[in-house]
């Protein structure tokens, strides 16, 4: 079974989603922070199973959807992984990674 890491920039990604959406309802909040971590669960089974991201294209830096959210990971060897970042669907995945 794959070993999955968050790495603190995904940590905070997942923290600010969260203080976005509780302005609105803490209980929704918690609920989206939920799915997306559940939705990695798969990547224990099924590294591979995410699609390249298209604006890096490395076959080693995939993408899953929960939502309108990237969970944006790399694949470190057969039996690990990084979770890199959680990143809105409507947002400008280019501007965030030439920071």
């Amino acid at each position: 079974m794959v070993q999955i890491k968050w790495l603190i920039s995904a940590r905070n990604d997942l923290k600010e989603i969260y203080d976005y959406i509780s302005f609105d309802s803490k209980r929704y909040a918690k609920l989206q922070v939920e799915r997306i971590q559940n939705k990695t669960e798969i990547l224990k089974t099924q590294i591979e199973i995410g699609k390249i991201v298209d604006e890096i294209g490395d076959p080693k830096i995939r993408e899953i959807v929960e939502g309108n959210y990237r969970i944006i990971y790399r694949i470190i060897s057969k039996n690990e992984l990084h979770i890199l970042m959680v990143h809105h669907g409507a947002r400008d995945l280019k501007r965030r990674i030439s920071k």
